[in-house]
């Protein structure tokens, strides 16, 4: 569970919500969904994040179909089951087909606490490229020898298919979706967030220097590997710093999240 931005914050308990950790979850997800608004990186109503409820095995929550990221609070989520059936009395509905990738992701890896899936810009355009991500900064020196990439097959996304996508995943916490984005998966919703954060800026740099037409410079590979173990560190969730800080921010300006 990610770390409180407010004392005692976890002692509350909503109607409907089972538990402190569950609050806690909810809030953290609230806050994730509405810094990827203010990043620009939702699409309309489309894209997902999800997180596991501490404690139920199973259960996950997601947002209200048709609401865009910045409607999203602690308190609109719907808690779903593996298959994407909500949970208790359906007050919002959510896309199941949209589940999927999540679904497939959270059973497949057991450390999948948050999984969060965009439309992105620039890693669409980076993933439509046949070389993927080039170590061509800090940010992708972060990722490099440890990014996975899944082939599009199309919109909806099948049984068959979910195996394909977690078998590509592998281990990696992030991977390029050829033709259609990005996704991290996160130890917590902190480390998700993040992880996203560097791989978006990691797209950017590349597109950007690209459009210049002149020839690129990359680091030698010993260097790229070098750099790549320093910036993992000992392996440990990342985000614990930047989280408080990130949520500071939606205090100051979207504090309707924790409601």
């Amino acid at each position: 569970m990610d770390r409180l931005s407010t004392p005692g914050q976890a002692a509350l308990v909503r109607p409907g919500i089972a538990s402190p950790a569950e609050w806690q979850t909810r809030v953290d997800l609230a806050a994730c969904y509405q810094l990827c608004a203010l990043h620009g990186w939702d699409d309309g109503i489309y894209t997902h994040i999800s997180a596991a409820v501490p404690g139920e095995p199973g259960c996950y929550l997601i947002n209200p179909f048709g609401m865009r990221f910045e409607e999203v609070t602690a308190s609109n989520l719907v808690k779903v089951d593996s298959d994407g059936n909500p949970l208790g009395p359906p007050q919002y509905t959510v896309s199941r087909s949209g589940f999927r990738l999540h679904a497939a992701v959270h059973a497949a890896r057991p450390d999948a606490a948050c999984v969060l899936h965009l439309h992105n810009m620039a890693g669409l355009a980076v993933g439509m490229q046949d070389d993927g991500l080039l170590p061509l900064s800090p940010y992708a020196l972060r990722f490099h020898g440890a990014l996975a990439y899944h082939d599009y097959e199309g919109i909806a996304m099948m049984p068959d298919e979910q195996a394909r996508l977690v078998r590509d995943l592998g281990a990696h916490q992030a991977m390029l979706l050829r033709h259609h984005g990005s996704l991290t998966v996160g130890r917590t919703i902190a480390e998700a967030f993040v992880l996203m954060e560097t791989l978006d800026r990691a797209c950017e740099a590349q597109w950007r220097s690209q459009a210049a037409g002149v020839p690129l410079r990359q680091p030698p590979e010993a260097i790229c590997r070098t750099a790549h173990a320093q910036l993992v560190g000992d392996g440990a969730p990342e985000g614990a710093l930047e989280w408080p800080s990130l949520l500071r921010r939606l205090d100051a300006e979207r504090p309707r999240y924790r409601t």
